[in-house]
């Protein structure tokens, strides 16, 4: 049950991004009113099983050089107090001091440090993320999903991104039995802004 807490470090928060956008730049905002973006997380149940969670509530942005896309940034804020296990009394506990305090620690934040084409629509995006005042660098491995323009005369762009965290590194050691890291899952779908 504890395993939630997990979900909380891929939230990895986001701040808007306010530095000028290039010529061959394109700023989107992350579609999280809309219902098309997800900060999904899993953890072993005592080996029998999976369980899976998700923060209901976070924000961010994401800047595209579709010339050079490891000129490309994003990042992002999520409020760790919508953890949401679908279980009311495990998210009561996974947001107490045995995992995320939300209480002292209210959001985690990631912020890109690179973006790495790999080739075939797949990157590496590193960046630092914010969990409980710790700061440390994470991987995550991205995939693009799609882009192009929406029904309502917008342009939208997604991806979808995947890492791993372990528990120690975030100050969670609650005993959660072979549990030792959880896995993220990240889909994003931003829509692009004005210059």
């Amino acid at each position: 049950m504890r395993h939630i807490f997990l979900a909380l470090a891929l939230s990895a928060g986001i701040s808007g991004l306010s530095t000028p956008v290039a010529a061959d730049s394109e700023r989107y905002l992350i579609d999280t009113r809309g219902a098309h973006a997800f900060i999904q997380f899993r953890i072993p149940h005592m080996g029998f099983s999976w369980l899976y969670g998700r923060f209901n509530d976070f924000e961010g942005e994401f800047v595209y050089d579709t010339q050079d896309p490891s000129k490309s940034s994003v990042n992002v804020t999520v409020q760790t107090a919508s953890i949401d296990s679908n279980h009311q009394r495990r998210d009561d506990h996974l947001r107490n001091q045995d995992f995320l305090a939300v209480d002292e620690h209210p959001a985690a934040r990631f912020e890109s440090t690179a973006f790495t084409p790999l080739g075939d629509g797949r990157y590496r995006l590193e960046g630092d993320l914010t969990l409980m005042d710790r700061t440390a660098g994470i991987v995550i491995d991205v995939t693009r999903i799609g882009a192009g323009e929406d029904p309502w005369g917008g342009f939208r762009r997604g991806f979808e991104g995947t890492t791993k965290l372990a528990l120690e590194d975030w100050g969670i050691d609650y005993d959660l039995g072979p549990a030792k890291e959880v896995e993220l899952t990240l889909s994003v779908e931003g829509i692009r802004q004005d210059p």
